[in-house]
């Protein structure tokens, strides 16, 4: 039995591509603590992608099991599921995917309110993520109006308005330039720090995953590595 914060077992996942069937997945065992910061990496192909996917509930393993602190979330229907993933996972992928008719506050508290947090409290948590992502003097703008990287902090906010237990990146900095990748890849680590959550980082930046305490590298749909430095 694992004390693990995440324990994911025998996890698989198939694709059917017409008469085919494509193993994206083909048996992932992993124990995830809570606070951890972990870093996947491997070539394009190797299931990375597919595994965040997993791990965030936007989709359903072909096989296998993910238990967060002790609970089956695939035993759980949509609905349920659903509510899961907005109070308790946050997502940051490499296109921001901002609302482009919203400010950067009415963005970031758009998964507060279909949480049901009401309107004001919203909003107040809203600045104050906003303000320690240093992006005080940005909230009525719109993401035309912001940088690549501002719009990224955007998005991080908005993945951290519900204080969730795990935030999950995806390529984070793959479309910005290496000054703003570097800032948003330190403010994914100093946020992680302040709201004590645990982040799982998928990149391609030697760099990074040389700052990160824990690295795996998957390879045809299998973990090929799991350091812990």
């Amino acid at each position: 039995m694992s004390n693990a914060d995440i324990v994911i077992r025998g996890i698989t996942k198939t694709f059917s591509l017409g008469a085919k069937s494509v193993e994206a997945l083909r048996g992932i065992d992993l124990d995830i603590n809570k606070g951890e910061l972990v870093c996947i990496m491997g070539a394009s192909g190797a299931g990375k992608s597919t595994f965040l996917h997993i791990l965030g509930t936007v989709e359903r393993p072909t096989s296998g099991q993910v238990t967060y602190e002790g609970r089956d979330i695939f035993g759980m229907d949509d609905e349920e599921l659903s509510e899961f993933r907005n109070k308790n996972i946050g997502f940051v992928f490499q296109f921001h995917h901002l609302l482009p008719d919203f400010t950067a506050l009415e963005n970031t508290i758009m998964p507060a309110l279909i949480g049901g947090v009401g309107m004001k409290e919203a909003k107040e948590m809203a600045l104050e993520i906003l303000k320690n992502l240093g992006l005080q003097d940005r909230i009525d703008h719109k993401p035309s109006e912001l940088s690549g990287g501002e719009q990224q902090r955007v998005a991080i906010a908005r993945a951290l308005i519900m204080k969730p237990s795990l935030l999950l990146a995806d390529e984070p900095t793959g479309n910005l330039d290496t000054a703003s990748g570097n800032l948003v890849f330190d403010m994914l680590l100093k946020m992680s720090d302040l709201y004590k959550t645990t982040l799982v980082l998928v990149t391609h930046n030697d760099a990074f995953s040389k700052s990160m305490p824990r690295l795996i590298r998957m390879r045809d749909g299998l973990i090929e590595e799991d350091i812990r430095r």
